[in-house]
């Protein structure tokens, strides 16, 4: 697992004003921020991807530079996923997009959480390399049903999960229910979830934060 905050970057400042409740009244701001956290992630996981030599001609010679051998299949999950999946976008700006929109359903506490996935649209997935995209990582149960569902039919080559932060209960989690190989990106490993199943200390609502409280 890599973790982006374990060395001293910008990506702090960064996390600092997602979590800050001062500066989440600027929602602008907050979207900006997940962006920009998506672009770093990107580039992150860009180093782990395969690449061949080409040649390419400049107005001056030829000469040879490693480019993807492949494009991903990047797959946001909906909503909060957009702005954070607008900074990966504009790294792998080739890519082919999928998405998946999914929801808690109403509970309690975290042991009868329920998550519903209510849409789904994606490419061939069968032996890329996809990259499925949502900023909060807390229970995994999201994230699991995500890729039973997008693995259902074809198998990718490798998968990657992105995620701003995560709970170490939600890295457990698919630690023990994901059998296709991964490898998970997050900005921030938090603390623990709450009896509800959110992060602490996390920063909230991210969809609500981005784009307005739903009822």
């Amino acid at each position: 697992m890599f973790i982006l905050n374990r060395e001293p970057s910008i990506a702090n400042q960064y996390l600092a004003e997602l979590r800050d409740t001062q500066v989440q009244k600027d929602r602008l701001r907050f979207r900006r921020n997940l962006e920009r956290l998506g672009v770093l992630l990107a580039y992150e996981i860009s180093k782990a991807l395969t690449y061949q030599q080409q040649s390419i001609q400049t107005p001056l010679a030829e000469c040879m530079v490693d480019l993807p051998a492949q494009q991903p299949v990047l797959v946001p999950i909906l909503r909060a996923g957009i702005p954070f999946y607008e900074g990966f976008s504009q790294v792998f700006d080739r890519a082919d997009t999928g998405f998946i929109g999914a929801y808690r359903a109403p509970h309690t506490s975290a042991e009868d959480l329920r998550v519903e996935l209510t849409y789904q649209t994606a490419p061939s997935i069968q032996d890329r390399t996809l990259i499925v995209i949502d900023p909060m990582l807390a229970s995994g149960k999201s994230m699991v049903q995500t890729l039973e569902a997008l693995c259902a039919q074809e198998t990718p080559r490798h998968i990657h999960i992105a995620a701003v932060i995560a709970a170490p209960e939600g890295v457990a989690y698919l630690r023990d229910q994901l059998k296709l190989p991964y490898t998970l990106w997050v900005g921030a490993l938090d603390e623990r979830l709450n009896e509800k199943a959110y992060i602490v200390p996390g920063l909230g609502d991210a969809g609500d934060l981005s784009y307005g409280e739903k009822l």
